[in-house]
């Protein structure tokens, strides 16, 4: 058994931080929070559009990082997936490698890429999984501040990481 006993309910703008060494479950949460994973005991209830992000970018290869995320945000119901996309790579600084195929951004920038995916999504929810793996100082600051953004139009976020983010009010729940 991972873990027991962790129940929290999270409404509009609001976060919550899931901590504990490598190991101790932190990604299987958010599996079990997206749906991929079924609870040994208990439920999640959840009756909003969720984005996930994990270790994989989920992002074709193949194609220019702006063709790839405008998939994504094409799959929404949410009007304007084109102009979605473009404040995503704007919010994190990706404007410059519009063309570039994917498969020839560095680390950091496929991580940023990936967060830009969640970004264009017209999610309420959004389940990021150790989001600050491979970024910068100043990506970890864009991606607090787009955070922070979604919370303040009333998106949530849970969020799972061994290194430190800034979520202003996040409730934290350790594992």
């Amino acid at each position: 058994m991972l873990f027991s006993n962790v129940s929290f309910d999270l409404g509009p703008g609001d976060a919550a931080i899931v901590t504990g060494p490598n190991g101790i479950g932190k990604s299987s949460l958010i599996r079990v929070a997206a749906g991929l994973l079924a609870p040994f005991e208990g439920g999640v209830t959840c009756d909003a559009d969720k984005a996930l992000l994990t270790e994989a970018s989920a992002l074709d290869t193949d194609r220019p990082l702006v063709a790839a995320l405008r998939f994504w945000a094409s799959l929404d119901r949410a009007p304007d997936p084109d102009a979605r996309a473009a404040r995503a790579m704007q919010a994190l600084d990706l404007e410059a490698l519009a063309d570039i195929p994917v498969r020839l951004l560095s680390t950091g920038q496929r991580r940023r890429a990936s967060i830009a995916r969640v970004a264009a999504t017209d999610a309420p929810v959004w389940l990021l999984d150790e989001p600050a793996n491979g970024l910068d100082l100043a990506s970890i600051t864009r991606l607090e501040a787009l955070i922070a953004r979604h919370r303040s139009s009333g998106g949530i976020a849970l969020v799972a990481t061994h290194l430190p983010l800034s979520l202003p009010g996040a409730r934290e729940i350790a594992l």
